[in-house]
């Protein structure tokens, strides 16, 4: 007796619809998104011989005009444990700033709150169990340029509570193309790797019993710095 079933898995994730409708240029130009293109592969396994039929399905996610991903790039990232990614964006809202925001192919499943006014951003860091409670946290630094403040949220039953805040800590400078550090793991657990507010260090910040704790592990002199801390080398 044949049988079949199956399952659709996010693969990719790219921006669209480019717009200079909100004109911060906090990433080096005036250009921000207007959609996000969620690409899954459908696979289905049935009949005789269970061969495998894969489909690929393109979901496009348009942003009311008030709107914009303000964003380098999506990222891939399993924020539910079940085994598949969900994707984590920067979405802009006009008067309010920035928030951090989860999709999948439905849709927007979660986010945090808008920082509160507009030209504010938020550069994100990683996504991972931060403190091995089994439990999968967002990290960002909320304004990079001004507030300098890391934040961890945990996402719990459908939606992102907040777990801890430490302030002192950036990540992106103003005109800046990319967003620097990120989460690496050598062997101790995950750590958030970011720069100090003056950029003069490298700092690597651990999620313990909901409190963070950071500490200089060598001098920021550039892109570099990031690359080899997140490489587990010693920064000299």
């Amino acid at each position: 007796m044949a049988t079949s079933a199956c399952a659709e898995t996010i693969v990719s994730a790219d921006y669209a619809a480019p717009t200079d409708r909100y004109a911060h240029g906090i990433l080096g130009d005036a250009i921000e998104w207007g959609t996000l293109e969620i690409t899954t592969d459908d696979s289905g396994r049935g009949g005789i011989n269970q061969s495998l039929l894969l489909r690929k399905n393109v979901y496009e996610f348009s942003l009311p005009l008030d709107r914009v991903f303000e964003d380098v790039a999506p990222r891939l990232a399993d924020v539910d444990n079940d085994g598949a990614p969900e994707v984590i964006v920067v979405e802009t809202h006009f008067p309010q700033g920035a928030q951090l925001a989860i999709y999948d192919e439905t849709g927007k499943i979660a986010a945090t709150p808008h920082i509160g006014r507009t030209n504010r951003w938020l550069a994100p860091i990683g996504v991972a169990d931060l403190d091995g409670d089994g439990l999968v946290e967002v990290a960002y630094i909320d304004r990079p340029h001004l507030a300098k403040t890391l934040r961890v949220w945990r996402f719990v039953d459908g939606a992102l509570e907040p777990v801890a805040d430490l302030p002192g800590l950036t990540n992106h400078r103003i005109g800046e193309r990319d967003i620097g550090g990120g989460i690496r793991d050598c062997g101790q657990g995950p750590e958030m790797i970011t720069a100090n507010a003056d950029w003069s260090q490298i700092m690597a910040t651990t999620l313990t019993d909901g409190k963070l704790q950071t500490r200089a592990i060598g001098a920021h002199v550039d892109r570099r710095s990031f690359a080899t801390a997140l490489a587990c080398r010693v920064l000299r």
